[in-house]
């Protein structure tokens, strides 16, 4: 998962200690993802050792198909559209990357792709992507596109989202975030630009009793299948596949629905 609204995650002043040629991180939990649904929510309450609850899913998201609001201007005519280009100064100043990040700046490509959003609308997403994956990746969304696999909101991660405390509603695709792997030492895919999360909330990461996000334990029932559920077999599955990633929901433990990823961690 990506940014905001999960746990704690690599605090710029970490990414400050960290080396020029920067060692494995400290252990991070996971970050989800993040713009808040339309209706605010507060953060979640803390366990006793600081990590935010899981509790029950709101009546409202039970059955998320939130509207999309634009960030990006559509696509002019519905089609689908793609554009793979060097990360612009300003894009790459309100994301995550820092000189200590394992990839360099210029090694990420900036990814704009056409999806269709829960509202029936064609959108405009974005993403920072590893050069050597970038024009595939785009490839995979034309493929969902194709499909009508729907898509809430795709954004570049920012530190603030990050970084906030967590509300457990995020639910943006997105692919860069500067920060560890999982409660490990070592930096997870995100950071080199690497992975992708797809529509985290109806794909929630689960490890045990952690569901990430907190919010989303409705969509642990597979059975009950809702619009954005990533499901095996199907069109986004077989998109990331012929790209050569691999699904984290074939993962046993933990087991990550809304994950593909180059390196297959």
């Amino acid at each position: 998962m990506l940014g905001r609204g999960v746990v704690l995650s690599l605090t710029a002043a970490a990414l400050a200690a960290c080396a020029p040629a920067p060692a494995a991180p400290a252990p991070v939990p996971a970050v989800a993802t993040a713009a808040p649904s339309p209706t605010p929510r507060p953060p979640l309450p803390l366990d006793g050792d600081g990590t935010p609850q899981v509790l029950p899913t709101p009546p409202d998201l039970v059955d998320r198909r939130l509207p999309t609001v634009d960030e990006l201007p559509p696509p002019a005519d519905g089609t689908f559209t793609s554009t793979v280009s060097p990360v612009p100064p300003d894009v790459l100043a309100r994301s995550t990357w820092a000189p200590q990040c394992p990839v360099a700046a210029t090694d990420l490509r900036y990814v704009t792709v056409a999806f269709h959003g829960f509202d029936g609308r064609p959108h405009t997403g974005e993403l920072l992507l590893n050069a050597s994956v970038a024009e595939k990746v785009a490839g995979a969304f034309h493929s969902l596109w194709d499909a009508g696999f729907p898509i809430e909101r795709m954004r570049i991660t920012s530190v603030a989202e990050r970084d906030a405390p967590a509300t457990g509603d995020g639910n943006t695709t997105g692919a860069f975030v500067c920060r560890a792997a999982r409660g490990l030492t070592r930096w997870s895919a995100h950071a080199y630009g690497l992975a992708v999360d797809v529509d985290p909330f109806q794909n929630p990461y689960r490890n045990g009793e952690r569901v990430l996000p907190e919010l989303a334990s409705a969509y642990l029932d597979r059975a009950n299948v809702r619009p954005g559920m990533i499901r095996p077999g199907d069109a986004a599955v077989r998109a990331f596949a012929r790209i050569g990633f691999t699904w984290g929901g074939t993962w046993r433990s933990p087991v990550d629905l809304q994950h593909f990823s180059a390196t297959g961690d």
